[in-house]
């Protein structure tokens, strides 16, 4: 299986909706070729902050055939998921390769607490429902209350073909690095992605293959020049590059999870729409601070 074309920054694009909760094709597309114009290596259709979890199987399926055809084999789609029951992932994993996805990324379950055998055989029924298919494992332990082992991900890496990779949003430098240390072997190459914005550089530098960033919605010029010269071996602007974007992502902090995102994507011009309810826009002091930094950074008059 050909896995070279995994790396690189991939935004997890921003579900763009009216106000009837229903996707926004225009928009949409519009969106889709901002972040390509902007040097993305891929686009990871509903992530996180693409809000799957608010989204019905026919807007996902309807939603990821609008990205499939804007983007027309510029850069790799995958599909995210985040269903707890197996079964409903497998399905879910099924439809998004049908419809001509090169790649699916899952979520551990939330709300459970799973042993690790129960989590083996949760990503290896997923991954056989899609044989040929490049899955990666997401970790998101902030979101979810438990981290996927080191011990885990190595068996998985091992033991299941198309499982090729991981997205680590644990935060946790060392894990990160020991998902790379651990799974990049002369048999496979396994991709390690950074899920921290701020620690795009650090990701690199420990390895990492590159990074899905939510920043990259906004600014994927600037977070594509932290990865490019990183590998072009320009450390020393790749850095400056991540010390420019690192105030803007902490300022999104002061808002609700995943609303932050829009806010400043529609602070910039970008039009993104508003939230699924039951998260609203942001206001206030909220939105002032971070205007304060887009304006800091030059990005906003």
């Amino acid at each position: 299986m050909n896995i070279d074309f995994i790396r690189g920054v991939i935004p997890p694009i921003v579900t763009v909706i009216d106000k009837n909760e229903r996707i926004d094709e225009e928009k949409m597309r519009r969106q889709v070729n901002f972040v390509i114009d902007g040097g993305v290596h891929g686009i990871l259709a509903f992530g996180s902050n693409g809000e799957f979890y608010m989204v019905d199987e026919d807007e996902m399926k309807r939603g990821l055939q609008i990205i499939l055809d804007e983007t027309k084999g510029r850069v790799p789609v995958y599909f995210g998921m985040g269903t707890i029951k197996t079964r409903k992932c497998s399905e879910l994993a099924r439809m998004a390769a049908e419809c001509g996805a090169d790649g699916i990324s899952v979520l551990q379950p939330m709300f459970l607490k799973p042993t690790e055998e129960e989590l083996f055989r949760h990503f290896r029924s997923i991954a056989e429902a899609v044989p040929g298919i490049p899955v990666l494992l997401y970790n998101n332990p902030g979101r979810v209350g438990y981290s996927l082992t080191t011990s885990l991900v190595m068996r998985l890496s091992s033991d299941v073909e198309n499982i090729v990779g991981i997205k680590d949003s644990s935060g946790d430098m060392t894990l990160t690095s020991e998902f790379v240390r651990l799974t990049k072997t002369d048999k496979k190459d396994f991709k390690v992605f950074g899920g921290k914005d701020t620690l795009i550089y650090g990701a690199l530098a420990h390895g990492a293959d590159g990074a899905i960033a939510t920043t990259a919605n906004m600014f994927p010029d600037l977070v594509v020049s932290i990865y490019d010269t990183y590998m072009a071996g320009d450390l020393k602007r790749s850095l400056e590059a991540q010390f420019r974007l690192n105030p803007l992502r902490l300022s999104m902090d002061r808002a609700s999870f995943p609303v932050a995102t829009k806010d400043m994507a529609n602070m910039i011009g970008l039009d993104v729409g508003e939230p699924y309810r039951p998260t609203v826009s942001s206001s206030g002091e909220v939105l002032d601070f971070m205007k304060k930094r887009l304006k800091e950074a030059g990005l906003l008059e």
